[in-house]
């Protein structure tokens, strides 16, 4: 009582300081009878504390309304108090108190520390009826409360932030007098009269999620994507945090900032889509009309709305700029996020965005982050003022506007104002506290001056569902109070840059260490050049490039995303899976394995087999076959030969190559695919070719068995001969042909039948010198989809041991 009657900054005077002296005096000797009581083995103050001290009740306030209140309104605070001390507290009665006036910024983050210190004092309560009284409050109960007052009974005094304690008074049979056994402070902005200048104020509202789609689509026309998990149709179902962002958002006249790959997947989501199960099957996904309905929502929302398009799939600038800018094509990579990001907003909501806002995690930023945000084309840098921080000495917190050279904007968001809302906002007290201390700095910064000033507030990335709704009740508190108007980005930074703010960005050593420890690594962008490489090779041999550079073009960009901060095994289990399916696709056009073919002679020709199992048919490829040892095999002169292929998807084609041997023996070959500038493509096929040179004995039997089917030919004219001219001097009408004169040792029958039947002159030998002849008709069946073969088909089977080839 007497505390309360003093005036800040004066000293009691002595009679009170006699009563205080003789009162605490008197209040100890209670206590001490009770120390005194204890068991020899406790400790007397801590027990004493646990059962009656401050701080053994604990208030939450849970409402507060209006959050801004003014002239006649009255002022309505409810939450609940819960012992937990060991001894029941009576004689209890919850009550507010209005302490001083706050007038600086830091002065209002020093009493939000101390929120719930009941040794801090509070102010002098308002009392009377204005008060939730208890008769006993029981250990680990939790009691509710509700006190409305009419504001001018608060009395207060000019344009301010005052704060308010929810104090909780009482006694125990420890402790038997009154005194503050718990309390809870908040802040009550006031302004009645309205504002002599408003503060111009940006709030960006960013619709942003984690990477949820793989890179793997069906082989059907539409391409069916394939997502992660089902996380995403979670997030924008009724409840989920999206929907939440998007129903509360759409109330509230704010800069919607927008990745597009979250647009990209929920609009696949909105046709056919499967999901990958742990197991790596896939099944159908379910959540079409959410999907769709979420999008109509969402096109309604942001119609006639200021809307910022973030690079697709919100790409990590700070990672780049410090672990990638030395990998080859990275830089590349965030060129081609920023320039589909506008198409794809186009595409699904019909508004056109701005593009030009970069915006680093958490607002951090150096030199070299800004320099890898404005490559791609982005003059915008959405910056905070606790990495931009100023240094001219100014009383006043600046516009967000800051020229910091080569056309580059910096736009300082309010850090205060930003990150209000980061913390675990579950608990309805806990949400109520942030919404007031929310406003609370928002007045206390526009009381700073009568300069108008353009603030930005950019909150986290991905706010919850609980933090999105403090987020919106305190933007529709502040939006419907007397200092602020709404502003949109575009606006905020064409202001009028204040003279004495910072333009300086810090250097890259000031980059804060706990974001640092975030960010992708330098391997990690290593093994996204190695993917994009594979990539650029793969896809020159395509007749369709577009089924396989659109949805790997944007797999790598969410391989760079933000979201992957402080998930590293998810980051790199992602980038490992998108190579692996590239492989695989890469894979299906692949040369046919050979065994070791054998050569009968000098000269033959070689067949090779290229095999496409893709969709589509492959071009721009050249089929090179090429000997290890020339003198001994060559191909017209040269050490190797080569011919351009194309093979339909679902297809093989195989190639001839003629070739000439010099000698005797055994000659390794290397087939392999190169792309038509060079480089080589998939794995090359070795084989071994046997020369083996016909012998003179072999010639002398093939000479002999000549010798002896002339010899039979001519036995068997002068044969024909006698029989004709038998039947002529015998005047017999038999056709001669028909009658062939035999003898004994001509191995026929009596009857004139040769034993072996008749003989066919006009058929064709089936076998020669053991080489084998495949028999018209007996190509290789073609596939059951074909219509007409558009390529010559080849078996797929590898050669069997000893192939020959054909000469």
């Amino acid at each position: 009582m007497a505390e309360a009657a003093d005036s800040p900054g004066t000293a009691p005077s002595p009679a009170r300081r006699w009563l205080r002296r003789t009162g605490a005096l008197l209040a100890g000797v209670p206590l001490l009878t009770g120390l005194l009581q204890l068991p020899a083995h406790a400790d007397p103050s801590d027990s004493a504390r646990a059962a009656s001290g401050p701080g053994s009740v604990a208030v939450a306030v849970d409402s507060f309304t209006p959050a801004v209140p003014g002239e006649g309104d009255t002022l309505t605070v409810s939450g609940t108090v819960t012992n937990k001390g060991k001894q029941a507290v009576t004689e209890a009665h919850v009550g507010l108190r209005v302490g001083p006036v706050l007038t600086t910024r830091s002065a209002i983050d020093d009493a939000a520390r101390d929120a719930d210190d009941p040794d801090v004092g509070g102010g002098t309560e308002v009392g009377g009826k204005y008060v939730a009284e208890f008769d006993k409050l029981t250990p680990g109960v939790a009691e509710h409360f509700t006190i409305s007052v009419p504001v001018d009974e608060l009395d207060l005094g000019g344009d301010g932030v005052y704060p308010l304690g929810v104090a909780l008074s009482g006694e125990t049979a420890a402790q038997p007098w009154e005194r503050v056994l718990g309390v809870q402070r908040t802040f009550l902005p006031w302004q009645p009269d309205g504002a002599e200048t408003q503060t111009r104020t940006t709030v960006l509202w960013p619709l942003i999620s984690t990477v949820h789609m793989t890179v793997e689509t069906g082989s059907d026309a539409g391409q069916t994507p394939v997502f992660l998990d089902d996380g995403l149709a979670a997030e924008i179902a009724p409840g989920g945090r999206l929907e939440q962002l998007l129903t509360l958002g759409k109330e509230l006249d704010v800069t919607w900032v927008i990745d597009p790959d979250l647009l990209a997947s929920v609009d696949a989501m909105a046709d056919s889509y499967r999901i990958r199960g742990k197991d790596g099957t896939t099944t159908a996904g379910t959540q079409q009309a959410v999907a769709k309905q979420w999008l109509a929502a969402l096109q309604e929302a942001v119609r006639d709305k200021e809307v910022v398009a973030l690079p697709f799939a919100d790409p990590d600038l700070a990672s780049l700029a410090h672990n990638g800018t030395g990998v080859t094509s990275s830089l590349s990579q965030l060129k081609a996020a920023t320039d589909v990001a506008a198409t794809t907003v186009e595409t699904v909501l019909h508004v056109t965005p701005s593009t030009d806002f970069a915006w680093p995690v958490d607002g951090a930023v150096d030199r070299s982050i800004v320099k890898v945000a404005t490559s791609a084309g982005a003059d915008k840098v959405i910056a905070r003022n606790d990495s931009l921080k100023e240094t001219g000495g100014l009383p006043y917190s600046p516009s967000a506007a800051r020229p910091i050279g080569g056309g580059t904007t910096a736009v300082v968001a309010d850090g205060r104002l930003s990150k209000a809302f980061q913390g675990d906002l579950t608990k309805a007290s806990a949400s109520t506290l942030a919404v007031q201390e929310f406003l609370a700095q928002s007045l206390a910064l526009n009381l700073q001056t009568t300069k108008q000033r353009s603030i930005v507030i950019a909150p986290q990335r991905m706010p919850t569902a609980k933090q999105a709704q403090a987020m919106a009740a305190a933007v529709t508190a502040l939006q419907g109070g007397p200092w602020t108007q709404p502003q949109g980005l575009p606006e905020a930074a064409k202001a009028k840059p204040d003279a004495g703010a910072t333009t300086k960005v810090p250097s890259r050593s000031a980059y804060p260490s706990a974001l640092r420890k975030q960010e992708l690594t330098r391997s990690a962008f290593q093994d996204i050049g190695t993917t994009q490489d594979k990539l650029d090779n793969f896809k020159v041999i395509l007749t369709d490039q577009s089924r396989v550079v659109t949805p790997f073009g944007r797999a790598v960009n969410r391989e760079m995303s933000t979201s992957w901060r402080g998930r590293a095994a998810e980051a790199s289990a992602f980038r490992q899976d998108v190579r692996a399916y590239l492989d695989t696709l890469a894979g299906q056009v692949k040369l046919i394995d050979k065994s070791e073919t054998k050569l009968s002679g000098r000269s033959a020709t070689i067949p090779v087999t290229v095999q496409n199992n893709l969709v589509q048919g492959v071009d721009h490829l050249v089929l090179r076959l090429t000997s290890t040892n020339p003198t001994r095999m060559e191909f017209g002169g040269e050490g190797f030969v080569q011919e351009r292929i194309e093979v339909s998807g679902g297809h093989s084609t195989t190639v001839k190559f003629p070739t000439s041997a010099h000698v005797n023996g055994k000659t390794t070959l290397i087939a392999q695919l190169y792309t038509e500038d060079g480089r080589p493509y998939g794995s090359a096929v070795t084989f071994d070719v046997k020369v083996t040179e016909i012998t003179a004995t072999v010639m002398l039997v093939i000479g002999g068995g000549v010798l002896l089917l002339v010899l039979a030919g001519f036995r068997m004219y002068t044969q024909r001969k006698r029989a004709a001219a038998r039947a002529a001097e015998a005047g017999d009408p038999q056709d001669p042909q028909d009658t062939v004169e035999t003898d004994g040792s001509d191995g026929a029958d009596e009857s004139g039948r040769a034993d072996d039947g008749p003989v066919n002159h006009d058929a064709p030998e089936e076998r020669l010198m053991g080489e084998s002849v495949v028999p018209p008709g007996t190509d290789d069946p073609e596939q059951p989809s074909d219509e007409t073969p558009d390529t010559a088909a080849e078996s797929t089977d590898p050669s069997g041991t000893g192939e020959r080839v054909d000469r």
